[in-house]
């Protein structure tokens, strides 16, 4: 489908939620429903790009996510590393820019490799611009923002009294990056879970039903056309 720019989303945002559930309603194991789940996710961002979506923000790995189990958080991070992977060597025919975002200090040594050679590799590219978030938390981001900000004030760098939304966004992981327009959550479960809780704050909210793996690009067509026909006050 063919969207005018003018009215189309800048940001999309996307909770891909229920990969484990549809998973098991398939009787097979976590990690089958984030392998399938990646797949989805790779199609969805070649579609985004085609259809000349600018930014668009997935909710990879949670912060929250580590107290599950070993097994499935050790498949998880294999499977986010080889999908890396996979973009680097992908980097000139794809077009996309991917950055990732997060505490990445807590990954492995080999995925923050894979990630700093993922994102050199694309930073050229001139289509979409993708972000996973691995490792993150909206109220950790916040943290991690202000402790930057009062390192700041305690060099002498800032006064307290200089410090207001546009310092603090500049410390965000996003920095420079539109605020999401639109925010997807797959699975009908009907919250934010952390995702972006700063940059959301006038966010469209588009909750569905399907679990990520069934997520087609026109399910991505629908939630375009919806925000179209919404009115955005911005609080006026």
């Amino acid at each position: 489908m063919e969207f005018k720019q003018e009215t189309m989303p800048k940001h999309i945002g996307i909770i891909m939620d229920g990969n484990r559930r549809w998973a098991k309603q398939k009787g097979k194991p976590a990690i089958f429903g984030h392998t399938e789940g990646a797949k989805t996710l790779e199609k969805i961002v070649r579609y985004a790009n085609k259809i000349g979506l600018k930014y668009i923000t997935v909710f990879a790995f949670s912060t929250e996510n580590w107290k599950r189990s070993e097994e499935e958080v050790k498949g998880l991070m294999t499977l986010l590393q080889m999908y890396l992977d996979d973009y680097t060597k992908r980097a000139d025919s794809e077009n996309v820019k991917v950055n990732v975002i997060g505490d990445l200090s807590a990954l492995s040594q080999g995925m923050q490799k894979s990630i700093q050679k993922c994102m050199e590799r694309t930073k050229d590219n001139t289509g979409v611009h993708f972000n996973i978030a691995i490792n993150y938390g909206g109220k950790d981001e916040i943290v991690k923002a202000m402790q930057k900000i009062a390192q700041e004030v305690k060099e002498n760098q800032i006064a307290p009294e200089e410090i207001d939304e546009k310092m603090i966004e500049n410390h965000l992981y996003t920095k420079g990056q539109p605020e999401p327009d639109l925010i997807i959550r797959t699975s009908g479960e009907l919250r934010l879970s952390g995702f972006l809780i700063w940059q959301s704050a006038y966010s469209e909210l588009l909750f569905i039903k399907k679990y990520w793996p069934d997520f087609q690009e026109e399910d991505l067509d629908n939630a375009i056309l919806e925000y179209e026909k919404r009115k955005r006050n911005y609080g006026s």
